[in-house]
């Protein structure tokens, strides 16, 4: 059972790296903990392509980012605000 536990939470950590949204840099709000973002289609959420503010998981996350960074996101909704879970630099 426990073997099997895992691989679903590995298979589920790989389908939502595959979701993984294109997106740039438009604005870091450190004192406030947001990122302006201008991204492609979220497809986990049913959103069409946009520039838009969104919260972040963790403000070590706007640490080390610029404006016009291209950086690969996802995004879940928690209550009424879209919060950043897990960001990376584009390479």
């Amino acid at each position: 059972m426990k073997r099997i536990a895992t691989a679903l939470l590995t298979l589920a950590a790989l389908a939502a790296q595959a979701q993984a949204t294109d997106a740039e840099v438009v604005k870091v709000d450190k004192a406030q903990g947001k990122l302006t973002l201008k991204h492609g289609e979220i497809k986990n959420l049913d959103m069409p392509p946009m520039t838009m503010v969104f919260r972040v998981q963790d403000q070590k996350m706007l640490d080390d980012l610029a404006v016009g960074d291209k950086v690969k996101v996802d995004v879940a909704k928690r209550g009424s605000q879209y919060v950043v879970t897990t960001l990376n630099k584009a390479r």
